[in-house]
């Protein structure tokens, strides 16, 4: 039977290999952008910005399947100052904190539950 809120074909992300890929990938990038491009190009004007962060984007949705968390790190490289934040980082922690009360949620389903 199943537990009230939990709907069936719920997304579950499960902290194994694609998780920590993600994470992995998500630091790497906010690091990259964050100590490398600043010292060589100007701010948001930079193409090589934009190109790591579709790429970023691109390889997260294949490892993690698309999620709206991944907008406002696209978004928020467009406002100055605004990328100062690690977005991709604190994109994958938001997916996977989310998707994380419905694997609970579907394991205690099938606990029986005594009187």
């Amino acid at each position: 039977m199943p537990q009230a809120g939990a709907t069936p074909n719920a997304v579950t992300i499960k902290p194994g290999p694609r998780l920590r890929a993600a994470m992995i990938l998500a630091v790497l990038a906010d690091l990259f952008q964050l100590v490398v491009f600043p010292i060589f190009v100007a701010g948001a004007e930079s193409p090589a910005d934009d190109i790591v962060d579709v790429c970023v984007g691109g390889a997260l949705t294949l490892l993690l399947g698309w999620h709206w968390e991944f907008a406002p790190s696209f978004l928020g490289k467009l406002v100055p100052g605004f990328d100062l934040v690690p977005l991709w980082t604190l994109a994958v922690a938001n997916v996977y904190r989310k998707a994380r009360p419905h694997a609970v949620a579907g394991a205690n389903a099938n606990v029986p539950r005594h009187p």
